[in-house]
């Protein structure tokens, strides 16, 4: 016999605020095994291709390691510091190059700004805000990140945690499955496939498109010539993850660089426009119907307001369990809207299981 609702939910309860108090307890204790658990839940299915291809498990997970590892030591040998470089580079010169656009401004627009007028005075009090505050943001995330990633969690626990994770993968669903309540069983199944196929359309899918993304916008842009097209780039790539803001914001910043760097060359402004016009066709047409799918469940709003109050309660940590956690609490929420449309409470006593169902 089933426990009674009430005592399912007090139980639920508990073993919710008590993994919330553990996630917020350990907080950086348990960064490392929450990097490996993603890392390795996005490379699952290639280990299981790999596996169904007549590759052992473990063979299948020592090629996907080196490769992951060979990988991330590239981009941090070849990429991060210069993407590190321009980012300060922007925060310095921000005073300078605003001074530089309110002289191009006053040239060819003169009727638009007044000497002493407000648009004068907003501009260079931007500048100087940036350089200011943009030096200690940048200054305080890295030491922030200096502290919570560490080279030694980097380079060691962390391919470590997702060795063993991605090893064990298979076998860890099958242990936490056979722990499930029994009458509850199909259920619970069914929910986590549809938190599973959420993540596996955003994470899988959406990130890969960030990141296809944000190298061709960097690249294009560092091929152009504009100044911080790899700092633009990168930043559209990573605000892809909502529809149209990357390449607007990106589109709007790159070519309001483009203007003031390339002024008269109208062909290096139009070619500006045109890599993002191009990313847009790429993401529509080939990246998002083939790795993102029709729809992944979680709409911008939804994800922005879990990133901003995980993050806020369990600071970096909170970000990275952010998406999960609002994949499974929006499935969840459809699970118990479902149920109310089929409860007493919403049809009325009268109302027969067809009519409920309409």
């Amino acid at each position: 016999m089933a426990l009674p609702v009430r005592d399912q939910a007090k139980y639920w309860g508990i073993a919710t605020m008590v993994f919330l108090f553990i996630l917020w307890w350990l907080g950086d204790v348990i960064l490392p095994f929450i990097l490996g658990g993603a890392i390795a839940y996005c490379l699952d299915p290639i280990a299981d291709r790999f596996e169904r291809m007549g590759m052992p498990r473990l063979a299948a997970t020592i090629v996907i390691t080196l490769i992951a590892v060979l990988a991330f030591a590239l981009l941090a040998l070849l990429v991060i510091p210069t993407l590190v470089s321009q980012i300060t580079q922007l925060f310095d010169t921000a005073p300078q190059m605003f001074a530089s656009f309110q002289a191009f401004l006053a040239e060819r627009f003169p009727t638009l700004l007044d000497e002493g007028g407000p648009v004068r005075k907003a501009l260079a009090s931007v500048g100087e805000t940036i350089r200011q505050r943009g030096g200690e943001l940048l200054n305080g995330v890295i030491g922030s990140l200096s502290g919570l990633v560490n080279v030694l969690v980097l380079f060691v626990i962390v391919p470590v945690v997702t060795f063993y994770l991605l090893l064990d993968w298979d076998r860890m669903v099958r242990r936490i499955d056979a722990l499930l309540p029994r009458d509850h069983a199909p259920t619970i199944r069914r929910l986590g496939r549809e938190v599973d196929n959420t993540l596996a359309a955003f994470i899988r899918g959406q990130g890969t498109v960030m990141l296809i993304l944000g190298a061709f916008y960097a690249i294009g842009l560092m091929l152009v010539g504009l100044r911080f097209g790899l700092v633009i780039g990168f930043s559209a790539g990573l605000m892809s993850f909502i529809p149209y803001v990357g390449a607007v914001v990106g589109g709007g910043v790159a070519i309001g660089m483009a203007l003031f760097q390339f002024w008269g060359e109208w062909i290096w402004i139009a070619a500006v426009a045109g890599i993002f016009v191009a990313g847009q066709m790429l993401e529509g047409n080939v990246l998002t119907p083939k790795l993102v799918g029709g729809s992944v469940g979680l709409h911008p709003v939804w994800l922005i307001f879990a990133l901003s109050a995980f993050g806020a309660v369990f600071g970096f940590v909170g970000l990275l369990v952010a998406v999960p956690m609002a994949a499974a609490l929006g499935v969840l929420t459809r699970f118990a809207i479902e149920q109310y449309k089929d409860s007493r409470l919403y049809a009325g006593l009268g109302a027969t299981s067809g009519e409920r169902d309409d």
